[in-house]
């Protein structure tokens, strides 16, 4: 689970968890990464620190193509799932992908010009049985 949580009472990767365990997903299924406040970060992240190769990627609709995007520039096999399960108000929806327009903007630039370094930490590799 990867988000931002920067500010306070708003813990994106958390949130996310407390839902995935109400589904029945066991605690020791889930990993963190509160360090991905951006997209780009959190795909770097994936592969840098959490030594990912793929990732399944779940997310809103509008957002999925710039996340995977991103996850396979930067060398993770990914592939995406909508997370279809709120139907936004037209405004809000055009709202979100003209955002979506501008970040994607941004994302080629981070990938092929810019090349931020994210947080990094130690590695925590995860491990699938």
């Amino acid at each position: 689970m990867s988000g931002d949580n920067s500010i306070f009472n708003h813990n994106e990767p958390e949130s996310m968890r407390q839902y995935a365990i109400s589904l029945g997903v066991p605690e020791n299924a889930i990993a963190m990464d509160s360090a991905g406040s951006r997209t780009y970060d959190t795909c770097y992240r994936a592969k840098a620190i959490f030594g990912m190769n793929s990732a399944l990627l779940v997310t809103q609709k509008f957002h999925l193509p710039r996340a995977l995007f991103l996850c396979n520039a930067l060398g993770l096999d990914a592939y995406g799932v909508e997370a279809n399960n709120r139907n936004y108000r037209r405004g809000a929806l055009f709202i979100w992908n003209f955002r979506e327009q501008l970040a994607t903007v941004g994302a080629f630039l981070d990938v092929y010009v810019n090349s931020p370094m994210p947080t990094l930490g130690e590695p925590e590799p995860l491990f699938v049985d």
